[in-house]
């Protein structure tokens, strides 16, 4: 009976009019004024502030235009390296000797180029279709080097063409030297085979690291020279190392891509 009476109670007078309304703390205003400023500067900073993103690969040294592997087309034993590695040689220029039992021949180049590697001394024995020899396709010694960075087939679209590259050289301490310098020139549009890596750049092994996480796509980046250092291109740091570049070195590239707002990545 008692709590029948005090529903009762309640029903008869339900608002309590006479009672002071509580308003809200002033830290509570505090908070609520900090958190929409925060809110307010953070969307003003999405719409007009950038972020840039940077993509890694790896890739090497390169004049740009290929390797091909040299074979022997003759089976005898080699008497003479008429050319060291590091050479470059115009086209069908003698190479090596070798003795056979119709007497000696001469393997000479195929193409105007850049002995990279040999594979044979003198005393070694070769059969006809042996690799001898791969050099790397260029005119002329003082040709500019370029850098092929192969990067993953899913990254490739958002490389674009003029984009800065930091390359960092296998043979120059980047902590006494700084980074190579340069912009991509073009972005391949098909992926590449570990086959076409290998015939391209004439080496088995780079084609097996450069496909060991897919099918990569192939960008070509123009190194930024410099008439003040001994290498002729520019560096991170002032003078960049003492001595000159040769191709087929190994490089990792931190490519900058383009700048975005930080709305754009909530649009469709």
């Amino acid at each position: 009976m008692e709590f029948r009476k005090q529903a009762l109670s309640k029903l008869q007078s339900p608002e309590e009019l006479d009672l002071p309304v509580r308003f809200a703390r002033p830290q509570g205003w505090l908070v609520l004024a900090v958190t929409l400023i925060v809110m307010a500067v953070g969307a003003f900073w999405a719409v007009t502030g950038t972020v840039s993103s940077t993509l890694r690969a790896t890739g090497v040294l390169t004049h740009g235009q290929g390797s091909y592997v040299l074979q022997s087309p003759v089976a005898g034993q080699v008497t003479a390296v008429l050319a060291a590695a590091g050479k470059t040689l115009p086209a069908h220029a003698p190479l090596l000797k070798v003795h056979t039992a119709q007497g000696d021949n001469v393997i000479r180049t195929i193409d105007a180029g850049r002995v990279t590697t040999l594979t044979v001394t003198i005393g070694a024995v070769v059969t006809t279709g042996a690799n001898v020899a791969t050099l790397e396709r260029v005119n002329r010694s003082d040709a500019p080097l370029m850098a092929l960075i192969y990067v993953p087939q899913d990254s490739a679209p958002g490389v674009p063409v003029g984009a800065t590259v930091d390359l960092t050289v296998q043979s120059v301490s980047t902590d006494r030297y700084g980074t190579l310098n340069g912009r991509v020139k073009s972005v391949g549009t098909a992926p590449q085979t570990r086959q076409q890596i290998t015939e391209f750049l004439g080496d088995a092994q780079l084609g097996a690291d450069f496909t060991s996480d897919g099918r990569p796509i192939p960008v070509l980046v123009q190194l930024d020279t410099s008439s003040t250092t001994k290498s002729g291109y520019r560096w991170s740091s002032s003078q960049g190392p003492p001595f000159a570049l040769d191709s087929m070195i190994g490089t990792s590239a931190a490519i900058r891509l383009a700048r975005q707002h930080p709305v754009d990545w909530l649009l469709p």
